[in-house]
């Protein structure tokens, strides 16, 4: 029987970023994984919540909190209360909300106060991210469901600011991270060590300034290539615009430069669990990645 989880997808994955949600709840499938879509959700807020003296910017990400609380009183979920993240800044929001109203009861307090329509919040819910998941469940059990052989692939793991900072929220070690590479040796693939794996994308930049960003997605690409990746894997809808479609301003900037592909890692894991290439969104990915996927024989 699945593991029946909450799951908050965000504005962007029903958006831009609709192959991150498609191959995500492909390879969950295939876990005996049930991302349950919270009912009546709401943005995260983005970055708002950053201002943690600001509480009425901490309502979005508290709302979501009810839902789920709301969820397990419906018997929706197995009695869950770790709400699923994928996007990296949906998570890192959703996290800071969450730790600052468990750790100040009167905060918690002012937000149910301000929900006056909703039930108050119970202050259950943890937020983790789906690579916490995989990594509790055990990356051997994600290993067993592999079909595809992905040996000759060279992946360079890429985790920008959102899932190691600030410390408290980080989903691994903040200096030298490994759960994305430990992930990808589980599916046969060869990480490949970039430098820059933990350098900024350039995030909201791209808005106003896109060769400030061309230049940091010179620089991390640049560094994965010349560690000998052939692709970089990502969780983060932003990272994966800035590393993929501002490649074509990183070539104007620097005529020298060949990109690569930049995938989410859900689709690396679609392709090693046989997942039918129609579920994995190669299309919406800028650089296409079937060429190097047909060139190792992985795509026909």
């Amino acid at each position: 029987m699945a593991m029946k989880l909450p799951y908050y997808p965000g504005c962007t994955l029903k958006t831009k970023a609709k192959n991150f949600e498609t191959s995500t709840l492909a390879v969950a499938k295939e876990l005996d994984i049930e991302l349950v879509e919270l009912p009546k959700w709401n943005c995260c807020g983005a970055v708002s919540s950053i201002v943690t003296d600001d509480l009425m910017h901490q309502l979005a990400p508290a709302r979501n909190f009810v839902r789920v609380q709301e969820m397990n009183e419906n018997g929706l979920v197995d009695n869950e209360y770790r709400l699923v993240a994928l996007c990296s800044m949906c998570y890192n929001t959703l996290k800071r909300t969450n730790l600052l109203l468990k750790d100040d009861p009167e905060k918690l307090k002012t937000i149910n106060d301000f929900m006056y329509l909703e039930e108050d919040y119970n202050n259950k819910v943890e937020v983790v991210h789906f690579l916490e998941i995989l990594r509790d469940m055990g990356f051997d059990k994600v290993k067993e469901k592999v079909k595809v052989d992905l040996s000759s692939l060279k992946i360079a793991p890429y985790y920008g600011c959102l899932l190691l900072r600030p410390k408290e929220i980080a989903i691994d070690n903040t200096e030298d991270p490994r759960i994305e590479s430990d992930l990808l040796d589980s599916l046969g693939v060869k990480p490949i060590d970039n430098p820059f794996k933990k350098m900024c994308c350039g995030a909201h930049q791209t808005v106003q300034d896109k060769y400030a960003v061309a230049r940091n997605t010179y620089t991390i690409v640049s560094g994965a290539i010349k560690a000998g990746a052939e692709a970089i894997i990502t969780s983060c809808p932003l990272c994966a615009f800035n590393l993929d479609n501002r490649q074509k301003e990183a070539q104007e900037l620097y005529p020298d430069f060949e990109g690569i592909p930049i995938l989410y890692f859900t689709q690396v894991m679609g392709l090693a669990f046989g997942v039918p290439e129609e579920e994995l969104g190669f299309d919406l990915n800028y650089n296409d990645p079937r060429p190097l996927l047909r060139e190792k024989k992985i795509l026909k």
